[in-house]
Formats: structure tokens, C-alpha cells, sequence
């Protein structure tokens, strides 16, 4: 495992249980995180074998690793809990 797969499961882990769809885009982004790793250590994913580097897909896993991650987060948005946000109302 490397230093961006590492990264991306502590941070899911943050998170506690996962719900919905979250395990399912938890698991995507430990995929794509892993790849990440593999295409900028240039090892074989199957063998951990040394392979000529092609990070032609870095870009594009990025950016597919930034989505997946954001679209994890969006629905932990909406459960924040404001201890003050119903000081308007009367009850």
C-alpha cells in the first residue's frame, strides 16, 4: 500500500460508518488511490515489480480520486449538527 492509499483510507476512516453509497465510493477511492501510487512508484499492481512508468493516467485518476472524495463528503455536509441554528425558533 502506498503513501496515497494510506492517506485515503485514514481519511475515510474519519469518517465512522459509512452508509448509502459510501462504502462504494470508499472502496472506488481506495481503487483509484492505489493506482496513484502504482503509476508514480512505477510498480506492477499484481506483482510490486518494478515497470516503466506511464503517467500518461495520473492526471485523470487524480481528478477521479478529487470527485470520489468530494462526492463522499457532500452527503456528510448536510448531517452537521448546529447546536445554534435553531435559536430563531421558539421551541
Amino acid at each position: 500500500m502506498g503513501s496515497v492509499e494510506d492517506a485515503v483510507r485514514s481519511d475515510v476512516e474519519q469518517l465512522g460508518d459509512l452508509v448509502g453509497v459510501e462504502p462504494s465510493l470508499s472502496e472506488l477511492a481506495y481503487t483509484l488511490a492505489g493506482r496513484i501510487d502504482a503509476a508514480a512508484t512505477g510498480q506492477c499492481e499484481t506483482c510490486g515489480e518494478p515497470v516503466a512508468q506511464d503517467d500518461k493516467l495520473l492526471p485523470q485518476l487524480t481528478r477521479e480520486l478529487r470527485q470520489t472524495l468530494a462526492q463522499l463528503l457532500e452527503g456528510r455536509a448536510a448531517d452537521d449538527d448546529d447546536d445554534l441554528g435553531d435559536l430563531g425558533s421558539p421551541d
